[in-house]
């Protein structure tokens, strides 16, 4: 008993530090993810009877699961709500999803091993995301540093080594366990990821009076009493994390179809984007002839059919965005693709050579490793595909 007293005091003496720090620290910024320009958290202390529930340590039944876009059951009458705000967060911050989507992998890898070591949910490596947009090195103006963006004080109170020679707060591995341990802290004393994900950025104390002038502990009832900056940093947690694990076909299109359904109800609803139901309508509508007379004529104007596409072909896909037209032929010459491949992967692109497709732009689909060199190389081939049609 004496024990549980001395360590109790000790850690609201480290609290007491840690709140101190978060007073005197400014709002920084790095490049996050939040719709809102999110500032990384300003400093990080315990709730205010810095110790887990009773019994945590003994019981530890295990982890709710992170709720992600689509889940009615859990977001109720914000289900809606949510579903459009990712929908915005996805074309708003699409070049930055894009970057970590591509850089992501090394990353991923250690925080997914530590995670499952811990048997802790595998979304939670997505709050290192719109924290530093997986930048180790990031540091903010408030002096948060690391991939996770902790404060010294919290950083060292996690075990962490924190020294101008030694900052392991940019340590991939040591940090991920550092955060993982208080993130796991905050777990046991809301038992609810979003409120810690409010509480990480926040520090937990404004999450904590707001559920005692609230008496609810459910994200949307104490919302309006948060700091809007967590509010936000809450936002585009659900919304990275819903993106990566059930929408990343998209973000190299840069938008979300406006006939898709985030319910999880129907099996169907989270086809891949290859079968594209609602592109055949405006490819129909493309494929008509522009004449009135022609067009009366041909009731029933001929679709190219998207192949069905392998998991592995998906799996290495890409798309990006053209507004105008380069010939298979140019890209095959300039990029090494194989312009069969191409024409496999893109039936429909002739209507977009003839000038005739239903929008202003097209989706190419490419291998994913030759994004890079399609994008040097893309105005000297524009330049080539028209020299090359006045040729042809």
């Amino acid at each position: 008993m004496q024990c549980k007293v001395l360590f109790t005091l000790v850690l609201i003496t480290i609290s007491a530090v840690a709140s101190q720090a978060q007073q005197k620290s400014q709002p920084g910024k790095v490049d996050s993810l939040a719709s809102t320009k999110i500032q990384p958290k300003q400093g990080a202390k315990l709730l205010a009877s810095n110790t887990p529930k009773p019994g945590y340590a003994e019981e530890k039944l295990g982890y709710g699961h992170v709720p992600l876009a689509g889940e009615k059951a859990y977001f109720g009458d914000k289900d809606g709500y949510v579903n459009d705000f990712v929908r915005k967060y996805m074309e708003v911050h699409n070049r930055t999803l894009s970057s970590v989507q591509s850089n992501s992998a090394t990353p991923f890898s250690v925080i997914d091993n530590i995670l499952e070591q811990k048997k802790m949910p595998k979304e939670l490596k997505y709050l290192a995301v719109i924290e530093s947009a997986l930048n180790h090195n990031a540091v903010s103006h408030a002096g948060a540093v690391g991939p996770w963006q902790m404060m010294e004080a919290t950083a060292k109170m996690m075990g962490l080594a924190v020294t101008r020679k030694n900052d392991e707060r940019k340590d991939w591995a040591k940090s991920t366990t550092a955060a993982t341990k208080y993130l796991d802290l905050l777990y046991s004393q809301l038992n609810d990821w979003l409120l810690v994900v409010a509480a990480y950025n926040s520090g937990p104390t404004p999450v904590q009076k707001a559920i005692e002038k609230t008496g609810s502990h459910n994200f949307w009832d104490i919302k309006e009493y948060l700091p809007q900056e967590t509010q936000g940093h809450v936002l585009a947690f659900i919304a990275t994390a819903s993106i990566f694990e059930n929408l990343s076909k998209f973000i190299n299109i840069g938008s979300i179809p406006v006939d898709f359904k985030f319910s999880k109800d129907k099996d169907k609803e989270d086809e891949p984007f290859a079968k594209e139901p609602a592109a055949a309508k405006t490819l129909a509508v493309a494929a008509t002839p522009s004449s009135p007379a022609t067009a009366s004529a041909s009731a029933t104007p001929v679709v190219p059919k998207l192949p069905s596409f392998t998991d592995d072909e998906l799996k290495n896909m890409s798309i990006l965005k053209m507004d105008k037209p380069i010939a298979f032929e140019v890209i095959e010459h300039e990029t090494g693709i194989d312009k069969k491949l191409l024409a496999r992967w893109n039936p429909d692109y002739t209507l977009f050579m003839n000038h005739t497709y239903a929008t202003a732009f097209y989706k190419l689909r490419l291998p994913k490793d030759k994004v890079d060199i399609f994008l040097q190389k893309k105005e000297a081939m524009a330049k080539l595909a028209k020299s090359y049609e006045r040729v042809k």
